[in-house]
Protein backbone atom coordinates (compact mmCIF):
# COMPACT_ATOMS: atom_id res chain seq x y z
CA UNK A 1 0.00 0.00 0.00
CA UNK A 2 2.90 2.15 0.06
CA UNK A 3 4.10 2.09 -3.11
CA UNK A 4 3.78 5.31 -4.79
CA UNK A 5 3.96 3.63 -8.35
CA UNK A 6 1.43 1.20 -7.83
CA UNK A 7 -0.71 0.46 -11.12
CA UNK A 8 -4.28 1.87 -10.52
CA UNK A 9 -5.64 -1.14 -10.37
CA UNK A 10 -4.56 -1.66 -7.47
CA UNK A 11 -5.47 1.39 -5.67
CA UNK A 12 -7.03 1.44 -2.16
CA UNK A 13 -10.77 1.94 -2.56
CA UNK A 14 -11.88 5.81 -3.08
CA UNK A 15 -8.40 6.60 -3.90
CA UNK A 16 -7.54 8.26 -7.24
CA UNK A 17 -4.53 8.27 -9.14
CA UNK A 18 -4.10 12.12 -8.50
CA UNK A 19 -4.22 11.66 -4.39
CA UNK A 20 -2.28 8.77 -4.36
CA UNK A 21 0.50 11.06 -6.28
CA UNK A 22 -0.77 13.74 -3.80
CA UNK A 23 -0.13 11.55 -0.24
CA UNK A 24 3.60 10.30 -1.61
CA UNK A 25 5.05 13.95 -2.71
CA UNK A 26 6.95 15.07 0.34
CA UNK A 27 6.91 19.03 -0.75
CA UNK A 28 3.07 18.55 -0.40
CA UNK A 29 3.32 17.68 3.69
CA UNK A 30 6.86 19.65 3.99
CA UNK A 31 5.26 22.91 2.52
CA UNK A 32 1.64 22.93 3.27
CA UNK A 33 1.23 25.15 6.59
CA UNK A 34 3.97 27.58 4.30
CA UNK A 35 1.73 27.04 1.59
CA UNK A 36 -0.98 28.79 3.48
CA UNK A 37 0.17 30.79 6.17
CA UNK A 38 -0.91 34.26 4.82
CA UNK A 39 -4.37 32.65 4.07
CA UNK A 40 -7.67 33.61 6.44
CA UNK A 41 -8.89 31.11 4.65
CA UNK A 42 -9.37 28.55 8.31
CA UNK A 43 -10.87 31.27 10.38
CA UNK A 44 -14.37 29.91 10.59
CA UNK A 45 -13.71 26.81 10.56
CA UNK A 46 -11.71 27.03 13.68
CA UNK A 47 -14.60 28.90 14.92
CA UNK A 48 -17.19 26.85 14.27
CA UNK A 49 -15.36 23.37 15.68
CA UNK A 50 -14.33 25.08 19.08
CA UNK A 51 -18.19 26.19 19.28
CA UNK A 52 -19.14 22.29 18.43
CA UNK A 53 -16.75 20.40 20.04
CA UNK A 54 -17.35 21.82 23.76
CA UNK A 55 -16.32 20.62 26.03
CA UNK A 56 -12.81 18.72 25.29
CA UNK A 57 -12.30 15.47 25.14
CA UNK A 58 -11.24 13.23 21.98
CA UNK A 59 -11.12 14.47 18.43
CA UNK A 60 -10.73 12.22 15.39
CA UNK A 61 -9.45 14.05 12.29
CA UNK A 62 -10.27 12.52 9.43
CA UNK A 63 -7.76 13.28 6.57
CA UNK A 64 -5.84 15.51 9.24
CA UNK A 65 -2.88 16.66 6.94
CA UNK A 66 -0.48 18.62 8.67
CA UNK A 67 -2.81 18.99 11.58
CA UNK A 68 -3.83 22.87 10.66
CA UNK A 69 -7.55 22.28 12.30
CA UNK A 70 -6.18 19.66 15.02
CA UNK A 71 -3.54 21.39 16.45
CA UNK A 72 -5.22 24.34 17.47
CA UNK A 73 -7.62 22.68 19.20
CA UNK A 74 -5.39 19.81 21.22
CA UNK A 75 -4.01 22.86 22.56
CA UNK A 76 -7.15 24.33 24.16
CA UNK A 77 -7.62 21.22 26.27
CA UNK A 78 -8.74 18.29 23.22
CA UNK A 79 -6.91 15.50 22.75
CA UNK A 80 -6.46 14.59 18.87
CA UNK A 81 -6.40 11.47 16.49
CA UNK A 82 -4.46 12.33 13.65
CA UNK A 83 -6.10 10.02 10.81
CA UNK A 84 -4.54 9.81 7.23
CA UNK A 85 -3.29 8.10 4.53
CA UNK A 86 -0.05 10.38 4.08
CA UNK A 87 3.11 9.17 6.23
CA UNK A 88 4.75 12.52 4.95
CA UNK A 89 1.14 14.69 6.38
CA UNK A 90 1.33 12.26 9.73
CA UNK A 91 5.17 13.03 10.07
CA UNK A 92 4.87 16.30 10.44
CA UNK A 93 1.70 15.96 12.43
CA UNK A 94 3.44 14.36 15.25
CA UNK A 95 6.64 16.58 14.96
CA UNK A 96 4.02 18.96 16.01
CA UNK A 97 2.87 16.92 18.93
CA UNK A 98 6.58 16.18 19.99
CA UNK A 99 7.33 19.77 20.06
CA UNK A 100 4.64 21.11 21.83
CA UNK A 101 4.56 17.69 24.31
CA UNK A 102 0.78 17.39 22.56
CA UNK A 103 -1.64 14.65 23.15
CA UNK A 104 -1.95 13.30 19.81
CA UNK A 105 -2.03 9.93 18.51
CA UNK A 106 -1.31 9.10 14.60
CA UNK A 107 -2.83 6.54 12.32
CA UNK A 108 -2.35 5.92 9.00
CA UNK A 109 -5.48 4.54 6.93
CA UNK A 110 -7.70 5.07 4.18
CA UNK A 111 -10.84 7.07 5.55
CA UNK A 112 -12.65 4.18 3.68
CA UNK A 113 -11.55 1.86 5.39
CA UNK A 114 -11.18 2.49 9.30
CA UNK A 115 -12.14 -0.84 10.68
CA UNK A 116 -8.71 -0.84 12.94
CA UNK A 117 -10.61 2.31 14.68
CA UNK A 118 -13.10 1.11 17.63
CA UNK A 119 -16.74 1.78 17.84
CA UNK A 120 -17.88 4.32 20.28
CA UNK A 121 -14.23 5.74 20.29
CA UNK A 122 -14.47 9.20 20.25
CA UNK A 123 -15.80 12.55 21.38
CA UNK A 124 -15.76 14.59 17.88
CA UNK A 125 -14.92 14.04 14.14
CA UNK A 126 -14.00 16.08 11.64
CA UNK A 127 -13.78 16.01 8.20
CA UNK A 128 -12.63 19.52 6.78
CA UNK A 129 -11.12 21.54 3.77
CA UNK A 130 -12.95 19.44 1.38
CA UNK A 131 -11.59 16.32 2.33
CA UNK A 132 -14.18 13.95 1.65
CA UNK A 133 -14.29 15.46 -1.85
CA UNK A 134 -11.21 13.63 -2.35
CA UNK A 135 -12.68 10.32 -2.18
CA UNK A 136 -13.89 8.98 -5.38
CA UNK A 137 -17.46 7.42 -5.49
CA UNK A 138 -20.42 8.01 -3.85
CA UNK A 139 -20.48 4.37 -1.92
CA UNK A 140 -17.33 4.85 -0.75
CA UNK A 141 -17.75 8.68 0.37
CA UNK A 142 -20.59 6.63 2.30
CA UNK A 143 -18.72 4.13 3.99
CA UNK A 144 -16.62 7.11 4.85
CA UNK A 145 -19.36 8.40 6.58
CA UNK A 146 -20.64 5.26 8.39
CA UNK A 147 -17.50 5.21 10.03
CA UNK A 148 -17.44 8.62 11.04
CA UNK A 149 -20.66 7.70 12.79
CA UNK A 150 -19.55 4.74 14.05
CA UNK A 151 -16.33 5.30 15.86
CA UNK A 152 -18.29 8.69 17.32
CA UNK A 153 -20.23 7.69 21.61
CA UNK A 154 -23.65 8.39 20.79
CA UNK A 155 -24.37 11.63 21.08
CA UNK A 156 -21.18 12.75 19.63
CA UNK A 157 -20.54 15.29 16.68
CA UNK A 158 -18.97 15.47 13.45
CA UNK A 159 -17.99 18.46 11.99
CA UNK A 160 -18.05 18.52 7.61
CA UNK A 161 -16.71 20.75 4.74
CA UNK A 162 -17.65 20.19 1.40
CA UNK A 163 -17.81 22.53 -1.44
CA UNK A 164 -20.80 23.43 -3.64
CA UNK A 165 -21.48 22.21 -6.86
CA UNK A 166 -23.64 24.62 -8.61
CA UNK A 167 -21.00 27.16 -7.34
CA UNK A 168 -19.01 26.43 -10.78
CA UNK A 169 -21.57 28.22 -12.78
CA UNK A 170 -19.57 30.79 -11.70
CA UNK A 171 -16.49 30.42 -13.57
CA UNK A 172 -15.52 31.15 -16.92
CA UNK A 173 -15.82 27.65 -18.36
CA UNK A 174 -18.14 26.48 -15.55
CA UNK A 175 -21.28 26.49 -17.26
CA UNK A 176 -19.87 24.47 -19.99
CA UNK A 177 -18.58 21.87 -17.11
CA UNK A 178 -21.62 21.51 -15.22
CA UNK A 179 -23.07 21.06 -18.81
CA UNK A 180 -20.84 18.75 -19.77
CA UNK A 181 -20.99 16.89 -16.90
CA UNK A 182 -24.63 16.25 -15.52
CA UNK A 183 -25.21 15.42 -19.64
CA UNK A 184 -22.61 12.33 -19.71
CA UNK A 185 -22.50 11.40 -16.19
CA UNK A 186 -25.63 9.47 -16.01
CA UNK A 187 -24.66 7.36 -19.16
CA UNK A 188 -20.47 6.29 -17.86
CA UNK A 189 -20.03 4.38 -15.15
CA UNK A 190 -16.59 5.68 -14.20
CA UNK A 191 -17.99 9.48 -13.77
CA UNK A 192 -20.47 10.96 -11.21
CA UNK A 193 -22.59 14.36 -11.64
CA UNK A 194 -20.28 16.63 -9.23
CA UNK A 195 -16.29 14.76 -10.39
CA UNK A 196 -13.94 16.82 -11.62
CA UNK A 197 -9.98 17.04 -12.42
CA UNK A 198 -7.73 19.66 -12.22
CA UNK A 199 -4.09 20.44 -11.90
CA UNK A 200 -2.92 20.91 -8.41
CA UNK A 201 0.30 22.14 -6.51
CA UNK A 202 2.40 20.67 -9.09
CA UNK A 203 0.33 17.65 -9.91
CA UNK A 204 -1.46 16.96 -12.80
CA UNK A 205 -5.01 15.73 -11.91
CA UNK A 206 -5.91 15.91 -8.31
CA UNK A 207 -9.79 14.79 -8.02
CA UNK A 208 -12.36 16.66 -6.16
CA UNK A 209 -15.81 15.77 -6.19
CA UNK A 210 -18.18 18.95 -5.69
CA UNK A 211 -21.63 17.93 -4.01
CA UNK A 212 -25.17 19.21 -4.55
CA UNK A 213 -27.03 19.94 -0.95
CA UNK A 214 -29.57 17.06 -2.00
CA UNK A 215 -26.80 14.70 -2.35
CA UNK A 216 -24.84 15.45 0.87
CA UNK A 217 -27.97 15.64 3.02
CA UNK A 218 -28.79 12.40 1.78
CA UNK A 219 -25.46 10.87 2.05
CA UNK A 220 -25.36 12.00 6.18
CA UNK A 221 -28.71 11.22 6.90
CA UNK A 222 -28.06 7.38 5.11
CA UNK A 223 -24.78 6.73 7.63
CA UNK A 224 -26.98 7.51 10.66
CA UNK A 225 -26.34 11.02 10.96
CA UNK A 226 -28.74 13.87 11.93
CA UNK A 227 -27.93 17.29 10.98
CA UNK A 228 -28.18 20.04 13.06
CA UNK A 229 -25.95 22.94 11.71
CA UNK A 230 -25.51 23.60 8.11
CA UNK A 231 -22.88 27.21 7.79
CA UNK A 232 -23.19 28.38 4.03
CA UNK A 233 -19.71 30.25 3.11
CA UNK A 234 -19.15 33.06 0.62
CA UNK A 235 -17.49 33.16 -2.64
CA UNK A 236 -14.33 33.58 -1.05
CA UNK A 237 -14.60 30.70 1.80
CA UNK A 238 -13.67 32.85 4.31
CA UNK A 239 -16.76 33.84 6.17
CA UNK A 240 -20.25 32.59 6.43
CA UNK A 241 -22.57 33.71 3.05
CA UNK A 242 -24.09 37.17 4.27
CA UNK A 243 -28.12 37.09 3.08
CA UNK A 244 -27.95 33.58 2.67
CA UNK A 245 -31.50 33.40 1.27
CA UNK A 246 -30.86 34.95 -2.45
CA UNK A 247 -29.77 33.05 -4.69
CA UNK A 248 -27.70 30.32 -2.30
CA UNK A 249 -27.00 27.83 -4.59
CA UNK A 250 -25.47 29.92 -7.25
CA UNK A 251 -23.70 32.35 -4.19
CA UNK A 252 -22.42 29.43 -1.70
CA UNK A 253 -18.84 28.01 -2.41
CA UNK A 254 -19.35 25.21 0.00
CA UNK A 255 -20.92 24.02 3.69
CA UNK A 256 -19.22 23.31 6.68
CA UNK A 257 -21.85 20.70 8.29
CA UNK A 258 -22.53 19.89 11.79
CA UNK A 259 -23.81 16.55 12.31
CA UNK A 260 -24.96 14.35 15.97
CA UNK A 261 -24.87 10.28 15.80
CA UNK A 262 -28.23 10.32 17.84
CA UNK A 263 -28.07 8.90 21.13
CA UNK A 264 -28.99 5.36 21.39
Amino acid sequence: MTRPDRPTWQLPPGVSRGLWDYVHTPHIADDYDDYFAFNSLFETDGAILRRQFDPPGLIADLGCGTGRALVPLVKEGHRGLAIDLSDHMLRVVQGKADDEDLPIDCVRANLVEMDAIADGAVDYAMCMFSTLGMIRGRANRRKVLHHARRILKPGGKFVLHVHNYWFNLRDPEGPWWVIGNVATAPFRRDIEVGDRWFPYRGLPSMFLHVFRWRELAADLRSAGFKITERVALDATRRKPLDRPWLLPMLRTNGWIVTSERPQE
